[in-house]
């Protein structure tokens, strides 16, 4: 596991693609389970540790989750997130190239959970929510199957598989995204969605201070790509 930062109340961890952030029905490792673990390994006390969930990544997208490790500071960071005062950036490698270089989708959406899946809808559609994200063209490539482009995102709210129903919708699904791109092009290597969430920003629930974090993504599909520039640091 790569703690990219830790104290007494906050953890920040890179998850990786193909690991799910929490336990599910499965004996499968999850993130939760790996930080307690963690946890457990320099302060051993009874019973589980406190982890509080703030967020989380689709099990086959990759990138940054930060955990509470208070109740405190879990409802002080999920405060921050409801208020959309948290930045969440990721980096998406996409089949196609959108009409513009950047711009906004604002969409509603639609969750089937019987079959786990999210569908574009109307407005007025029950149980419909409103989903927006902006991005911009970082690169493109040729690829074995057409066009490719290297997509930052700028998540603003956080429905249910958003990035990939939303990209797919409006025709630039995710390289590898089997389930709302099952027949794209296939790059060798490439085993999960080619998604990342890259760069998280917050501010610190107990001393204030704002707080960066990056990351670089994984995967043969952004290896195509051209990351001298991606910083692997933080503030």
């Amino acid at each position: 596991m790569n703690i990219l930062y830790e104290d007494d109340q906050i953890i920040v961890v890179e998850k990786p693609a193909g690991i799910e952030s929490q336990s599910s029905r499965s004996f499968e490792p999850d993130m939760v389970s790996e930080v307690k673990k963690h946890i457990n390994s320099l302060s051993p006390k009874k019973g589980d540790p406190y982890v509080g969930v703030i967020h989380r990544l689709d099990k086959p997208v990759g990138g940054i989750l930060v955990f509470g490790k208070t109740k405190e500071a879990a409802g002080a960071l999920s405060k921050q997130i409801s208020e959309h005062q948290t930045e969440k950036r990721y980096l998406a490698v996409v089949c196609g190239k959108p009409v513009e270089n950047f711009g906004t989708y604002v969409d509603y959406l639609w969750k089937d959970g019987k079959n786990n899946i999210s569908k574009i809808v109307d407005k007025g559609i029950t149980d419909a929510k409103r989903a927006e994200l902006s991005y911009r063209v970082l690169a493109e490539l040729e690829g074995e199957g057409g066009p490719l482009c290297l997509l930052e995102i700028d998540l603003k709210t956080g429905r249910h598989h958003q990035i990939r129903v939303q990209l797919s919708g409006h025709g630039t699904p995710l390289l590898g995204d089997l389930k709302y791109n099952p027949d794209g092009p296939k790059v060798t290597g490439q085993r999960n969605v080619a998604l990342c969430a890259w760069k998280l920003s917050f501010t610190h629930p107990g001393n204030k201070k704002r707080m960066k974090f990056t990351v670089k993504p994984q995967g043969a599909a952004f290896y195509q790509f051209d990351f001298d520039y991606l910083a692997d640091t933080h503030t």
